[in-house]
């Protein structure tokens, strides 16, 4: 039986993440491939309690089919959360409750993208973001970063260039994989240019509570005025990725769409989950679990980047991010990235080879991402040791 997909999935690849972390589970592997959080910052006797109190007091509820834009009082203390901690949402706006902030950024693909639309990202940017706009045959233009986030310049061409941008996306704090985050001023032109072209912005934010270094710069979608930046949020790094709960906060039109697009994708978020994280947010300490949370990943990222200063060559540089969970590492020009990726994982040291995250999967890349949150503090060490004699024989 010869098996023909459609146009929308064929091209598709498999994620290089994926494939590679694979290899984790071969014995006395060390993986900064993942983007786990580390099992350590997971609040499990708090779900623990919470769980037996939901099956026991409100069973049916727990199990019965629910609406699909959420838990309304799960709803309506998201609102509340990020109207007094980020500054998002206006009275244009609405919040709709996904499985995932990955489902929002598909929902939002879903319902803007027509085929041979473009949406212009940063580059490198989140795969799973990436391979969701190519599932809808968008086209994609990447544009290139600093060190405060995506080239103003190049973002304008990029404008200039694809007058059929339905989007901008992007992640601007603590970038995957980059680790960058985005200035205040170029977040202030990102939507200057955004309202001037006429496109829209989504704001992917599922790091923004792990800062433990520097000052919180307000969300793009804290400067919308006008309806045209669409936010998503996340349970998954502050919470737990398993429970599968992000936000979208839109102007109403927009989340009216995208409820339609869910009830044809899962009908709703389970519900269960749903109760968990309401029950978290209103009831336990937010603010001491993130700042238990910044904690955890200040001392492993400070690990980490203590060991790779010593142990690398001088000739391969790393980022320094001031929260979130990676590192962005690039190699001289020129050099044999994924040579250097395959001896790291003949080593036993699993790295994710940059062009994963490049908007042209084609397009040769230098840069390798590493996570810090997963492996343990043994690991860190030993597993940057081997990479530095690699950096060293390689590069050198």
């Amino acid at each position: 039986m010869e098996y023909k997909f459609s146009d929308k999935i064929s091209s598709l690849q498999p994620s290089v993440i994926r494939e590679i972390l694979k290899f984790t589970s071969e014995p006395g592997m060390i993986s900064f491939a993942a983007g786990n959080p580390a099992p350590e910052a997971f609040p499990v006797e708090d779900v623990r309690r919470m769980s037996k109190e939901i099956l026991e007091n409100t069973p049916i509820l727990a199990l019965q089919y629910s609406v699909t834009e959420g838990y309304p009082p799960l709803r309506e203390a998201l609102m509340k959360m990020a109207k007094a901690r980020y500054n998002v949402g206006r009275d244009f706006d609405q919040l709709l409750v996904v499985s995932g902030a990955q489902q929002g950024v598909d929902l939002a693909a879903r319902v803007l993208l027509n085929e041979g639309d473009t949406v212009i990202c940063e580059d490198p940017s989140f795969i799973g973001s990436l391979n969701a706009f190519r599932s809808y045959n968008a086209k994609l233009a990447g544009v290139a970063m600093d060190e405060d986030g995506m080239n103003i310049e190049a973002l304008e061409a990029a404008l200039k260039a694809n007058p059929k941008a339905k989007f901008i996306y992007t992640i601007p704090n603590f970038q995957n994989p980059s680790g960058i985050t985005m200035s205040l001023q170029k977040r202030r032109e990102v939507y200057r240019l955004a309202k001037a072209y006429g496109v829209f912005i989504l704001e992917d934010n599922p790091y923004g509570e792990l800062r433990w270094a520097g000052e919180d710069i307000p969300a793009i979608k804290a400067l919308d005025e006008d309806g045209i930046v669409f936010y998503c949020g996340s349970f998954s790094k502050v919470l737990s990725p398993g429970i599968r709960v992000g936000y979208v906060v839109a102007p109403a039109p927009v989340i009216a769409k995208m409820t339609v697009a869910k009830q044809c994708n899962d009908v709703h978020t389970t519900i269960m989950s749903q109760l968990l994280c309401h029950r978290f947010i209103t009831e336990c300490d937010l603010d001491a679990h993130i700042e238990g949370l910044r904690k955890i990943y200040e001392k492993k990222s400070s690990l980490m980047m203590e060991h790779m200063d010593r142990e690398f060559s001088k000739n391969v540089h790393h980022t320094v991010p001031q929260g979130g969970l990676f590192l962005w590492c690039t190699l001289p020009q020129g050099s044999d990235m994924m040579g250097f990726c395959r001896k790291a994982v003949a080593e036993k040291v699993a790295v994710v080879p940059g062009n994963a995250f490049t908007s042209d999967e084609t397009a040769p890349s230098y840069s390798f991402r590493m996570n810090f949150s997963t492996p343990t503090d043994e690991q860190i060490v030993q597993g940057v040791k081997i990479l530095g004699r690699l950096t060293h024989q390689m590069f050198d």
